[in-house]
């Protein structure tokens, strides 16, 4: 059942294995969660910036892919968002093991001199991939995904710490932003999943401009898609 606010829409009755706070076709007719749609474009239009500019630069392959596949995240992202679909949801949350696998791999080929493909490691991640995304398909459990999803970020956090603390000191500014905002992001996605119902009730009373702010999903798309492309950046 939809929780109290939600209206029908364009798509018709989700069938996505989550929903999130933001009052469904509240604003558009034709797009589910409106705020949490377009928020997406921090994913799309800042990482097509740089993939252009990594292919101007003639940089190594692996940073081209780390931006188009944050790209295919806010893509992934925001068909999910527009229709609350099941197929959609997978378009959104599949990319982001793979994203944060090439981050992974990144982080762990910045110390080469010669432009190689480090295979045992490309093949591990792979793999990694390639498991989640079978177990995902048939378990349909959202907090498996985010547990193999947390498991990554977490791999991507303690490298980038050795990183910016021993290796190249003069990047902490950058690395801290980073990571900093996405943490924020992470903190506000929290405050969304537990005080909903209050949050709902608050935006009732409130303009309905004045209320978009209070979208924290919404804002955690923002903030992590800049932290993501900061982290490409670092």
């Amino acid at each position: 059942m939809a929780p109290a606010g939600d209206r029908e829409g364009y798509w018709g009755p989700p069938t996505s294995t989550l929903e999130w706070c933001e009052e469904n076709y509240a604003v558009s007719y034709y797009i589910a969660e409106f705020w949490n749609t377009v928020s997406n474009l921090i994913f799309i239009l800042p990482p097509i910036y740089g993939a252009i500019q990594t292919y101007k630069d003639g940089l190594e392959k692996r940073y081209l892919a780390a931006y188009l596949c944050l790209t295919a995240v806010g893509l992934g992202s925001w068909c999910f968002h527009m229709t609350l679909k099941y197929e959609m949801q997978l378009l959104d949350e599949l990319p982001m093991i793979y994203s944060c696998c090439v981050f992974v791999y990144c982080l762990y080929e910045c110390f080469k001199y010669k432009n190689t493909v480090n295979y045992p490691l490309l093949f591990l991640l792979i793999t990694y991939s390639f498991v989640v995304s079978i177990v995902y398909l048939n378990l349909k459990e959202p907090v498996f995904h985010q547990v193999m999803y947390g498991t990554l970020v977490s791999i991507i956090v303690l490298r980038s710490v050795y990183i910016v603390l021993w290796v190249y000191p003069w990047l902490r500014g950058l690395g801290y932003t980073s990571l900093t905002v996405f943490l924020m992001g992470f903190f506000l996605w929290n405050v969304d999943n537990i005080f909903c119902d209050k949050l709902r009730a608050l935006r009732e009373k409130m303009p309905p401009v004045v209320g978009a702010v209070t979208q924290f999903h919404a804002w955690w798309h923002i903030l992590t898609g800049l932290g993501s492309y900061l982290h490409i950046l670092l």
